[in-house]
């Protein structure tokens, strides 16, 4: 069987065990949302994908509704005073990424893999960093090997050298690899360590 199909049948699996696990935490997470800062519960985001396709990555709304009006991409911070107190809570253990998991039954997302970005920071970044492209040839993932190996970043600096956690993960992807990520993501989530 070849890679591609057995990470699809992993995907499949894992992500509907996952679901069906964190269902009670996504119900109160959609519920003190509504509390906190009302409707919308999800929040919808262009990114780039597998080949360069475009999709909506989805999470759980954690920045109050008003994080970008002026309408102009802005990279997350550490201490983001856009973010709500419930976005605080969800953002650090990472509650928020949760309703990616549909994503990946759907296909446009694998659990692991490159993180996806925002056309307009791809843009960016494919101009100023070399093979930054590259990170396309697999499917974006909910975590992946730069998120558990390097801290958050929001620079074209922290980005350069995230990419080369992605290109080392894009050429050696293995199903123990993924796991190793899965484990490691669970110790990352429990520890809070690089939450944004």
């Amino acid at each position: 069987m070849g890679r591609s199909i057995m990470k699809r049948l992993f995907d499949i699996v894992c992500a509907s065990t996952l679901i069906v696990l964190s269902l009670p935490i996504m119900l109160l997470a959609a519920i003190l949302i509504v509390i906190e800062d009302g409707m919308p519960i999800l929040y919808r985001q262009e990114r780039v994908g597998l080949n360069g396709r475009l999709f909506n990555v989805i999470k759980f709304r954690s920045m109050r509704r008003d994080a970008e009006k002026d309408g102009k991409p802005i990279w997350a911070k550490a201490q983001d005073n856009r973010t709500t107190r419930v976005g605080q809570v969800i953002r650090k253990l990472r509650i928020d990424e949760l309703p990616q998991l549909f994503s990946v039954l759907k296909g446009d997302m694998s659990l692991v893999g490159p993180r996806p970005e925002r056309p307009f920071f791809v843009d960016q970044l494919t101009k100023e960093i070399p093979f930054y492209a590259v990170r396309h040839s697999v499917k974006p993932g909910v975590t992946g090997w730069a998120q558990v190996r390097y801290h958050y970043g929001a620079t074209v600096e922290d980005s350069a050298e995230k990419l080369q956690y992605d290109l080392y993960y894009v050429k050696n992807h293995t199903l123990l690899l993924d796991l190793v990520v899965l484990f490691e993501t669970v110790g990352v989530v429990l520890t809070g360590k690089g939450a944004h």
